[in-house]
């Protein structure tokens, strides 16, 4: 079980005296979450039962989280299906529990798809393109919380942990993007979500209804952005690529944002450079024996790197 905060039944009750949605009837911890600690809440509201999702923030600081709570309510607003914090009786939507900021939010309908189709991919990426064009006049900006100058200095710390070959395939993809960062190519820029996994998206049927955790989201180049879904969303097993996959997804978000011309030069180093994002963050926790973190393959998304170096990506 993934709750690293445990919270009472009196802990649920006293925040919820804040609030006009109802009576505790139900709560329970939440599997599967690795930065947050999330509960299901159920609540009776005259009769009528409602369930709810409260998310306590093991990592983020009650600072850090008002771009969180703008960025979820603008994008929510603007018909993107994210969820966003209730306010309370006082116009509060950014609580506090157990010294740690929480968010009280709706429990959106759908489950988790284990095996993705064309139609699965294509409904991503012309709901990522729909919250790429909401965000791109979000009034926040954030700094990615591992984002370039984190990969720069963790990928040094752990070179010596590595094998000689891995150590200079980290290096070799850092440098490829800073020389990225150099052109003069204007690449588009906005809030990004910063981790759309399969995992983080609900359907119902094969209906896309929810996308969830947007608490990795910063400003960045939107087509990274997309990488990161085409590297989950369109991958084999053994890490190569599902063209017909990602040619669904492709498609589908750049007929609600055309590409610019210097996403194609850009592509095929951002979808490297996704892949080593992740294989990284993966590698840290494996690579520490006193890590308290849901351990996640890194070999998966090194494999992903090597079959994204070996058959360069390309847009359509």
């Amino acid at each position: 079980m993934a709750v690293y905060t445990e919270v009472s039944k009196t802990d649920l009750e006293t925040l919820l005296k804040d609030y006009d949605l109802g009576k505790l009837i139900d709560f329970k911890g939440i599997d599967g979450g690795i930065e947050n600690t999330n509960y299901f809440v159920t609540l009776n509201n005259e009769g009528l039962q409602q369930e709810y999702v409260l998310t306590l923030f093991e990592e983020l600081n009650q600072d850090e989280m008002p771009y969180f709570v703008e960025l979820t309510t603008w994008l929510a607003e603007r018909g993107c299906p994210v969820p966003f914090p209730f306010k309370d009786n006082n116009g509060i939507a950014l609580k506090s529990l157990h010294g740690r900021p929480a968010l009280l939010q709706p429990r959106l309908s759908g489950h988790h798809i284990e095996t993705l189709t064309e139609s699965h991919c294509s409904q991503i990426g012309a709901a990522l393109a729909q919250f790429h064009q909401a965000g791109r006049d979000f009034y926040l900006q954030r700094q990615a919380h591992r984002g370039v100058f984190w990969w720069r200095r963790e990928s040094q710390h752990i070179a010596d942990k590595l094998s000689d070959e891995d150590a200079q395939l980290l290096r070799t993809e850092v440098d490829l993007f800073d020389q990225l960062r150099e052109q003069p190519w204007n690449l588009p820029q906005g809030a990004i979500h910063g981790d759309l996994f399969y995992d983080n998206a609900l359907f119902e049927g094969d209906k896309l209804s929810a996308i969830l955790d947007i608490y990795n989201a910063c400003t960045g180049y939107l087509l990274y952005d997309l990488a990161i879904v085409a590297n989950d969303w369109c991958v084999n097993a053994d890490g190569s690529i599902d063209p017909l996959r990602e040619q669904a997804l492709l498609t589908a978000y750049g007929k609600v944002r055309p590409f610019d011309e210097n996403e194609y030069l850009a592509w095929p180093q951002l979808v490297r450079t996704a892949a080593m994002r992740f294989w990284l963050s993966r590698l840290i926790p494996a690579l520490d024996p006193g890590s308290t973190q849901k351990i996640k393959d890194p070999e998966e998304f090194r494999r992903i790197l090597l079959q994204r170096i070996k058959t360069p990506a390309t847009l359509p």
